[in-house]
């Protein structure tokens, strides 16, 4: 009798046992950000912003998202790349397979030949249903030639035959009404938090979709081609608000996985309403470094971030990440500066449209050997001024007191044609 009522005893503390570590078991996603490395995805150059890179945009609103979902320890983020590197489709769907995810989150920006094509779009997998979006389809796909192993993996796959499609729906309809929840939940949030124009969800049969055995979806956060959208999304703000709302979309969907299973957050209280973030008196950049050495966009030591601003005091280039006036925003550009490679970097307060007392800012045009009379510089600017300092040649041009006024006039000269300058204080 005795041994009996232990085996039902232990048997009840085992249930107790597992209840409570099931109950612990985090939401893994894994966040996805497109192209990467010698993959640049869709791009296009502006005169007053540079290029626009699909890589670098995806890999910041990616980095942003994640910075939010691992404050949240109901979640376990994974990473396809946090850095400018290329891993294949197939790493990216073994990852989160391996991972046993519950959820995969592709986030893209978009491209067409109409330069007027603008807004938001959400693919969910699912085999072709018409031909509207196939360049959408074929575009995305295409990078699976850049990889030895994709060729591998994905050469013997046909989208168009019978047994593909039979065996796609299969494996992927179970899956199917999680995905476009999420995607749903994605669009809402552009259209009614953001004020996008939202171009719908659709099933398509995507690659970097196809072989997840998850809920997955491929964001794809606007048109690089389109003027005024690719503005938006290359901007700290525009990037701010996107990965916000795929936050929420991906609280919102958890809360509703959930309340269908009766998990964890029907049994929490609801967390009080936070007051709106109200805007510092002070701009904050995150110094990413301090170095002799003058390093110009895209070179390898600023590890693939963008939106850097040099400062060059007393010798010393100063490189400056981002720059913000939320504390939220402030913390999340130093994760991921720290998180690009930046280990010591810190945030740095700059009074907006602060005169500086004594000295001014000045632009450096130029460094290195003495220029000809024929340069595009001597020939274009008038008043530049040449200092030389241990055999090198430095040449200078302006005189304006706040930082502002020496990045317009940075501006300025890149519009003429003079790039990889540097804003210069000077104390006097």
């Amino acid at each position: 009798m005795h041994k009996q009522n232990f085996k039902i005893i232990l048997s009840f503390l085992l249930i107790l046992v597992s209840n409570f570590f099931f109950s612990q078991k985090k939401f893994t996603i894994v966040l996805d950000a497109g192209h990467g490395g010698s993959d640049h995805g869709a791009n296009r150059t502006y005169s007053d912003i540079g290029r626009v890179a699909e890589k670098d945009i995806t890999l910041a609103i990616t980095l942003k998202v994640g910075a939010m979902l691992e404050k949240n320890r109901d979640f376990k983020v994974i990473y396809t790349r946090k850095i400018d590197e290329y891993p294949s489709l197939s790493d990216r769907t073994n990852l989160a397979n391996r991972s046993k995810a519950d959820l995969f989150v592709s986030i893209h920006c978009n491209s067409a030949q109409r330069s007027t094509a603008y807004g938001t779009e959400t693919y969910v997998q699912g085999p072709n249903q018409n031909n509207e979006n196939l360049e959408v389809a074929k575009r995305e796909n295409d990078v699976i030639f850049l990889d030895e192993k994709d060729r591998q993996t994905f050469g013997s796959y046909n989208p168009d035959s019978p047994e593909s499609l039979i065996a796609l729906k299969l494996q992927q309809s179970k899956y199917l009404e999680s995905s476009l929840l999420l995607g749903g939940l994605v669009e809402d949030n552009f259209v009614n938090k953001d004020k996008r124009f939202s171009r719908g969800v659709f099933q398509k049969n995507l690659h970097v979709l196809r072989m997840n055995a998850m809920p997955s979806v491929l964001i794809e956060t606007g048109f690089i081609n389109h003027a005024e959208e690719s503005h938006y999304i290359a901007s700290e703000k525009g990037q701010n608000e996107i990965a916000e709302s795929i936050y929420n979309a991906i609280i919102d969907y958890k809360k509703a996985v959930d309340r269908k299973s009766g998990g964890s957050f029907t049994t929490k209280k609801p967390e009080p309403e936070k007051p709106a973030e109200v805007a510092l008196k002070n701009d904050f950049r995150i110094l990413l470094m301090s170095s002799p050495n003058k390093y110009n966009e895209n070179d390898p030591a600023l590890k693939g971030l963008n939106y850097v601003l040099t400062i060059k005091e007393n010798g010393q280039y100063k490189y400056y990440y981002a720059v913000t006036n939320m504390a939220s925003v402030r913390d999340i550009n130093l994760k991921t500066a720290k998180d690009a490679g930046f280990r010591n970097a810190f945030a740095v307060g700059f009074m907006p449209n602060q005169k500086i007392s004594m000295g001014y800012y000045t632009i450096e045009v130029y460094s290195g050997d003495k220029l000809n009379g024929n340069s595009y510089i001597i020939q274009n600017l008038k008043d530049v001024e040449r200092n030389k300092d241990n055999g090198v040649f430095y040449y200078t041009y302006g005189k304006v007191y706040t930082l502002e006024d020496a990045a317009k006039l940075q501006k300025e000269l890149e519009a003429k044609g003079v790039k990889n300058t540097v804003i210069q204080k000077v104390y006097k």
